[in-house]
């Protein structure tokens, strides 16, 4: 048996202060957020996504080359969400703030620049939605509603989301592209071997510690990997590398080609996880 599918029975659940009693998809959060889901995923669906878009992803199965489809995709969010259109769903460029290019794209740049500013607010906010699991981390521990620490994570939520066009929405649409390239290029994949780099693997929540280096751990609700554990090596004094289910990637690198410059990063929704760690000798 491989060693990610051993242990099920050890600390599977989601504790009550990392999740939501409801989400919008089709599992609850402490089914999806737990480490049985970790070793035996399935197909995650957020609500009203196909009922809604259906179509579109039929006409996707026509379509045989993945940069064409990128390219569809791409012109299928601009018309549903008027991106090139500001003006006629009242956003203004002569505003005071500047919101008219605060799209999907922007949040996903935002990210890649820095996690801890206000798009990786939203994108957490936009987790914390949709699958219930609760931030654990942005610029700081969110482990206090009342500190200053979630505070500062609110505003930054509210500034990054505040008059944007269907922000939310468009994440959804994004992650059920995301899902539905990964089910067509990789049909006998269920997971990736991903790496991230840290500095310390006890600056997480860790619920069990089955072996010298592995561990059971509670990561933040969006993480960035790599498939690159030299890359990983660069962030931090130790590598864990981890079984990530392909349901839980938001984003991976070759989704939309040319659009995100020198990205190789990996967005990858969070939960309990069994990860190996890997110290680093420079």
């Amino acid at each position: 048996m491989d060693d990610h599918r051993q242990n099920d029975n050890r600390d599977t659940s989601l504790p009550l202060h990392a999740r939501l009693p409801v989400n919008r998809c089709n599992l609850p959060s402490m089914i999806l957020g737990s480490l049985t889901f970790q070793n035996h995923p399935t197909r995650l669906y957020i609500d009203g996504v196909d009922a809604l878009h259906g179509d579109f992803f039929k006409e996707l199965d026509l379509v045989e080359k993945a940069e064409q489809r990128a390219e569809l995709f791409k012109a299928f969010m601009r018309a549903s969400f008027y991106l090139d259109r500001p003006n006629d769903i009242g956003l203004n460029k002569h505003q005071r703030v500047k919101r008219d290019k605060a799209d999907y794209l922007r949040m996903l740049r935002g990210w890649l620049f820095d996690s801890d500013a206000k798009e990786g607010a939203v994108l957490k906010s936009w987790v914390e939605s949709r699958f219930g699991l609760l931030p654990r981390n942005h610029g700081g521990t969110l482990n206090d509603f009342n500190g200053e620490n979630y505070q500062r994570y609110l505003a930054a939520r509210s500034a990054g989301i505040y008059n944007t066009n269907a922000i939310e929405a468009q994440l959804d649409l994004l992650y059920t592209y995301a899902q539905y390239e990964l089910t067509r290029r990789y049909p006998s994949h269920a997971h990736f071997k991903l790496y991230r780099g840290i500095n310390r693997i006890k600056d997480h929540e860790v619920l069990d510690k089955p072996d010298k280096n592995t561990w059971v751990v509670i990561l933040n609700n969006l993480n960035s990997f790599t498939a690159d554990a030299e890359r990983a090596d660069e962030f931090g004094d130790q590598v864990i590398n981890a079984q990530v289910p392909l349901s839980k990637l938001l984003y991976f690198p070759g989704l939309l080609p040319g659009t995100l410059k020198g990205e190789q990063e990996y967005l990858v929704i969070g939960g309990i996880y069994r990860v190996q760690t890997t110290p680093i000798h420079h």
